[in-house]
């Protein structure tokens, strides 16, 4: 789907997840303002939060009243692909197994 079939909406949600996933926007980072952002995209406020609203139902950002919204600390979760994820789980298990494998080994070397 390309940038011209989204919703206005839509397009500053993948925005967002993309500047999470590609690093510049970090865990608690602040978000641009409403203002900034309905500026930014040339859009109307409402449409911003709405975007802001998908995007917290989503588990990517949090919001305070009068603060902001913030990126969650699960958003990165939130906006991996599912081959990152994939990765992301095989090398959680090699992790696992390399730890089981030198506690075997230890074990091994304290018998002999």
């Amino acid at each position: 789907m390309t940038a011209e079939d989204l919703q206005p909406y839509q397009r500053i949600v993948r925005d967002v997840k993309d500047q999470i996933r590609l690093g510049r926007l970090k865990v608690n980072d602040k978000l641009p303002s409403t203002r900034e952002l309905a500026d930014h995209y040339g859009v109307a406020p409402g449409t911003v939060q709405r975007a802001l609203a998908e995007l917290r139902t989503e588990g990517v950002v949090y919001s305070h009243q009068g603060r902001g919204s913030f990126v969650r600390e699960s958003a990165l979760d939130a906006v991996a692909d599912p081959t990152s994820q994939a990765i992301k789980r095989l090398e959680e298990t090699v992790a696992e197994l390399t730890e089981r494998l030198e506690r075997l080994e230890a074990g091994q070397n304290e018998r002999r």
